[in-house]
């Protein structure tokens, strides 16, 4: 295991020195050598991470291992993503977070956490972990799109700027919102529909959080659907979702397996 985490944090650090280094050159960066450099990042992580999830015939979810998954996904998402996409400025705050996640299985401990094998839950946590993702790597645009927008005001921003149009990053940020919504949509209804105690003490703060996630998510789409947004507005929106996301999917584990223990 610690042979494809140090492999995968050597890959997602070449990704990164790659995307950064050339991030602001006029001619960009390699896409093919970082595409492939993030591939190995992503294929040792996999590797690392499949036993530490796969035992006793069910799926592990400490902290340590969600929080890797999560960021396994994210850094496959982009690395896919990376020879096409438009906007990468994102991208090395991505590869960096995937660091964090394949160094974790090394350095951090190994709490308990749930081991279960009904593929119902197994549904419900998947869309759960993958719409995080997804409005993780929105909430990245969000940020790029903040900082292109006080550049434009206060007139920093020069026409030969590497940095991306500001309406391309808004038009991607929306884009990912309503991929994330279509699956947290899907993720809620598979809890509301198959899991017993979906509102029980165990599961109602995850409940309520990740359901006030939705309506600000939701609220966001319709806004934007039936009379525009402000760019200031978005930012927010996208902020206050991710934040509700994570104290949903991590705020009580969190205390719990770090402070408690």
């Amino acid at each position: 295991m610690e042979f494809f985490a140090i492999s995968a944090i050597l890959g997602y650090g070449v990704a990164f020195y790659l995307v950064a280094s050339k991030l602001l050159h006029s001619d960009g960066p390699n896409r093919k050598l970082a595409t492939i450099a993030g591939a190995v990042g992503v294929i040792s992580h996999a590797a690392a991470l499949a036993p530490m999830i796969i035992e006793n015939g069910g799926q592990h979810y400490s902290l340590v291992n969600t929080a890797s998954l999560v960021m396994l996904m994210i850094t496959t998402a982009i690395t896919m993503m990376l020879p096409r996409i438009k906007v990468i400025v994102v991208v090395p705050a991505v590869y960096i977070c995937g660091i964090f996640g394949a160094a974790g299985m090394v350095l951090l401990p190994q709490n308990e956490g749930y081991l279960f094998n009904d593929p119902a839950l197994f549904t419900h946590v998947g869309t759960s972990l993958l719409s995080y993702a997804v409005f993780f790597i929105a909430a990245l645009y969000a940020i790029q799109l903040a900082s292109i927008n006080r550049r434009l005001k206060d007139r920093k921003l020069m026409l030969e700027s590497p940095l991306p149009p500001l309406m391309t990053v808004e038009k991607q940020l929306y884009h990912l919102i309503m991929i994330g919504f279509a699956l947290l949509t899907f993720a809620l209804a598979t809890g509301f529909i198959f899991l017993e105690g979906f509102f029980g003490s165990g599961q109602a703060h995850k409940t309520v959080f990740a359901s006030a996630a939705w309506l600000v998510y939701g609220t966001m789409l319709y806004r934007q659907r039936t009379r525009g947004m402000q760019i200031r507005s978005a930012i927010i929106y996208s902020m206050t979702g991710v934040v509700l996301l994570t104290l949903a999917y991590f705020g009580n584990r969190l205390v719990r397996e770090l402070f408690i223990g």
